[in-house]
């Protein structure tokens, strides 16, 4: 779950982090009523969406006093914008933040990054922050400092002051951002973090530091334990296919071929979608059913791929066991065919708890599947169908 800048400060502010003076609007009148407040002059007027690069694209102006604070505001309201990050379609710009600015002699990089590899996640760091630090990463030109997710296991502080002075900082701006880095630390692991990015990160001429602009991502997985910050999700600027998974207990990733995957299992998932490459086939997603899933949650599912044009046919590969049974499946698929009233040829492979009810189920529904005995055979039919558009 990605939080806009506004968000990822206020919740950091308890980790000490430390970010200039402002406040977030949703209306011009009341971002000039912020600037009156902050009393300071220039300010900053940022757009908040969830997309890096705003600056370039418009979406940062920087505003001499409450009326051109109140100007900026209603050039960015309610409009679109399009960044590197966006698409060609952008996105609608809800909120701003007015923010005083900060003069600094140094302007860094500074991010807490998972390394899946690692088991673990690591410091990122650059002496020079700002735009296109993704291609700087690409390009292996970032510091980088492995940590540990060991509760109390600080950073070793000899590692750490190398790590910070091959970013330019030193004496007491090095000490400050020390004690930042442990805060960071510290949320990362206390809010099941997956991304804090602070991009620049300002020092000033007394060695203080300021974050002018966070990014930060919370894992979805781990929300359970934070229902206080699943609220902060803003579903106007999210997918609504990635929402509309994790409600409804799906592991989904979007693809652009034309034949419709579900199986219940990661691996099983994985295994489909490779058999269909491997049969010259183009999958259209990854699905995978989670055990918490009801048939409804699974018509749902369903009725994603059914939503979906491109979509030619689907590919139905399950092994009922454990908490979720072929029953339940083709129950749900039942469901999302009597509600979407679009007909795909479906071909099904059903294997272990249940699979003689699922048939029953199906005739129940009304669904013509095409069932095949195993998994290579499923999905080599599927591509054929697929490619033939006859059953």
């Amino acid at each position: 779950m990605r939080l806009h800048e506004f968000q990822a400060k206020s919740l950091l502010a308890d980790y000490g982090l430390p970010c200039p003076k402002g406040a977030v609007a949703i209306t011009a009148p009341e971002a000039e009523s912020i600037a009156r407040d902050l009393g300071v002059a220039p300010l900053a007027v940022k757009a908040q969406i969830h997309a890096g690069e705003r600056g370039a694209a418009g979406g940062v102006r920087m505003a001499h006093g409450p009326a051109m604070v109140r100007s900026a505001a209603e050039a960015l309201l309610g409009k679109k914008l399009v960044t590197a990050q966006t698409g060609e379609d952008g996105l609608t710009v809800r909120r701003v933040y007015v923010e005083a600015v900060t003069s600094s002699v140094k302007q860094i990089y500074l991010a807490l990054v998972v390394e899946p590899a690692l088991g673990g996640f690591a410091l990122l760091g650059a002496a020079q922050g700002g735009e296109e630090i993704e291609r700087r990463e690409r390009e292996g030109r970032l510091v980088r400092e492995r940590m540990t997710l060991s509760v109390g296991a600080e950073p070793d502080p000899t590692e750490l002051g190398a790590f910070l002075g091959a970013i330019g900082l030193e004496g007491a701006a090095q000490a400050k951002a020390a004690t930042l880095v442990a805060g960071l630390r510290r949320a990362f692991i206390e809010l099941d973090a997956s991304l804090i990015e602070i991009n620049p990160l300002a020092v000033t001429a007394d060695g203080d530091l300021f974050a002018l602009d966070v990014k930060m991502t919370l894992d979805d997985n781990a929300l359970f334990r934070h229902r206080d910050l699943a609220s902060l999700r803003d579903e106007d600027d999210d997918d609504r296919v990635k929402l509309t998974s994790q409600r409804d207990q799906l592991n989904f990733v979007q693809l652009d071929g034309d034949i419709g995957l579900v199986s219940n299992g990661a691996g099983l998932g994985l295994a489909t979608l490779d058999m269909v490459k491997a049969a010259g086939g183009r999958p259209a997603n990854f699905m995978d059913i989670r055990t918490t899933a009801t048939s409804l949650d699974i018509a749902h599912g369903f009725a994603l791929l059914l939503d979906n044009p491109a979509i030619k046919t689907l590919l139905v590969n399950v092994h009922g066991g454990g908490m979720q049974s072929c029953d339940t499946i083709a129950e749900g698929l039942g469901v999302a065919l009597r509600r979407s009233g679009r007909s795909l040829p479906v071909v099904v492979r059903l294997a272990g708890l249940n699979a003689e009810f699922a048939r029953t189920r199906f005739k129940n529904f009304g669904c013509a599947v095409i069932e095949e005995p195993d998994m290579a055979s499923a999905a080599q039919r599927a591509v054929t169908v697929a490619a033939s558009g006859r059953a």
